[in-house]
């Protein structure tokens, strides 16, 4: 039996596609595969893949632009984030905390039916920061607590800001 030729490195999986677009909060790298955002990290490359971006990376240029500008509230953007079930369901709570809300941990594994470390190691977890925002989880007394972006606790307090919320460190 023989198979037929392949390109060399060809996998067989969509294609994954980047775009570095700057930010107030250092320059942020988004990945897509199959039609769907899969991963935000800050600088993993400073140039594109590719000159053109494609339309969902363009679009989340736009709405991340529009972010930061104090224009947009809510992402509509398809996502796709890989985790365990209880990371998805962890994650799928904070898209429900509005912009410019909080939620602490604790409150927000009640609401979950779960344990707080659970749900911040989850946070800790989070594949596309911002996009899906576990920024907007406090520590029970309203004080910042863990970040896994770039600049830690600052980040959080920059992007809480951002969106009109005072912290208490």
């Amino acid at each position: 039996m023989s198979l037929p030729a392949r390109d060399p490195g060809f996998t067989g999986a969509d294609p994954v596609h980047r775009l570095t677009v700057p930010s107030p909060v250092g320059a942020l790298t988004v990945f897509e595969q199959s039609g769907a955002v899969t991963l935000l990290t800050w600088a993993a490359g400073k140039r594109l893949r590719s000159p053109t971006p494609s339309p969902l990376l363009a679009e989340v240029r736009e709405q991340l632009a529009a972010y930061f500008d104090g224009r947009l509230q809510i992402f509509d953007l398809p996502l796709a984030p890989e985790g365990t079930p209880f990371q998805q369901k962890v994650w799928r709570g904070l898209c429900d905390i509005a912009f410019g809300s909080t939620e602490s941990y604790g409150a927000l594994a009640h609401r979950l039916a779960s344990g707080a470390r659970a749900v911040g190691t989850a946070c800790g977890a989070n594949p596309i920061p911002i996009l899906i925002p576990c920024h907007r989880v406090l520590g029970a007394d309203g004080s910042l607590h863990g970040y896994s972006g770039h600049g830690g606790l600052a980040t959080k307090a920059r992007l809480l800001a951002l969106e009109g919320v005072a912290t208490s460190r």
